[in-house]
């Protein structure tokens, strides 16, 4: 790093300097996580790209900001119906820009607030908790969280539904362009299907694939390949092997409602028959996506996995 580089950077992270950090992840979709309930930082993109750098910062695919809903006016918009969601979910990609809903980070949020003595939530209780997607609600497991991620949907309504797909994804390891669909889960994503493990495996997701057509506000995307299993309990759980690349990041370990998005498409492609309850493989570790009835007859989906945190710290 040249000299105008560093000073750069120093002016970069001038607002964090002296603020502790927490380092965790989800199924190694991995934050970094900074506990501001009055909401006094004034993150800029510059700010948290440096942040999640993993050379020249802490190393993140995204950034967690816990603070107060009252204190940001997305969150404080969300008190009129959920006046007990009084901590929202400040989540930005790792090039900074601002994200909906991050479904691991959601797990991260929950874990990071327990752990730091700010609310109590012993197993089996639940929190409702602030996003720019709206209200989650979230419930302490045994081995982790689960949240409610609530609806689902395709986002080109009964089109989508009619044909099965919606769009068409090229990349890197891909031969020929594939059929796809975009899905909703309060951020977007598109999901493509592929018939045999080894072509997941040779996906160059190092580059973005193109969707087209792309959902106005760019979107994830999801590679997926079924498992056919044998034996007792094998046609009640689905499971699917999953990588994706998500918007402003890049390849990640694990994504949350993308694999919400994978379980719902492959749900949706294998028709009537198809379980509720789905186990989706990612390269970080092993999370479920299981599908209920939410309120007012619409269908919700329930994502649950673990939490860890690696290292806190403080800016330097």
């Amino acid at each position: 790093m040249s000299a105008a580089e560093r000073t750069r950077a120093d002016e970069v992270f001038g607002e964090l300097t002296g603020w502790p950090f927490i380092k965790a992840h989800g199924t190694g979709n991995d934050f970094v996580v900074v506990v501001d309930p009055e909401a006094e930082l004034l993150l800029s993109e510059e700010t948290v790209q440096l942040a999640c750098d993993r050379h020249q910062g802490i190393g993140g695919d995204g950034f967690i900001r816990i603070t107060r809903s009252a204190n940001l006016d997305e969150g404080a918009a969300l008190l009129d119906q959920a006046p007990e969601a009084e901590w929202f979910m400040d989540y930005r990609n790792g090039d900074g820009s601002i994200a909906e809903m991050c479904g691991n980070g959601v797990r991260v949020f929950v874990h990071v607030l327990a752990a730091q003595g700010l609310i109590d939530l012993p197993q089996g209780e639940v929190v409702r908790i602030g996003t720019r997607a709206g209200v989650k609600t979230v419930a302490r497991t045994a081995d982790g969280y689960a949240v409610d991620m609530g609806p689902w949907g395709f986002i080109d309504g009964d089109s989508a539904r009619s044909r099965g797909s919606d769009a068409v994804v090229t990349g890197g390891g891909l031969r020929v362009p594939r059929p796809a669909v975009s899905i909703t889960m309060g951020n977007p994503h598109t999901v493509v299907a592929l018939a045999e493990g080894e072509k997941l495996d040779s996906l160059e997701l190092f580059t973005e694939p193109t969707v087209r057509p792309t959902p106005p506000e760019g979107t994830n995307v999801e590679f997926v390949v079924p498992i056919d299993e044998e034996g007792e309990g094998s046609e009640e759980i689905g499971r699917i092997l999953m990588r994706v690349h998500e918007r402003g990041v890049g390849e990640t370990q694990s994504c949350g409602t993308g694999a919400c998005a994978a379980a719902a498409a492959t749900r949706f492609w294998a028709g009537e028959t198809a379980p509720d309850e789905w186990l989706v493989e990612v390269p970080g570790g092993v999370v479920s996506a299981t599908f209920v009835e939410g309120p007012h007859g619409a269908e919700h989906v329930v994502l649950a996995g673990p939490a860890v945190v690696v290292a806190t710290g403080t800016f330097g």
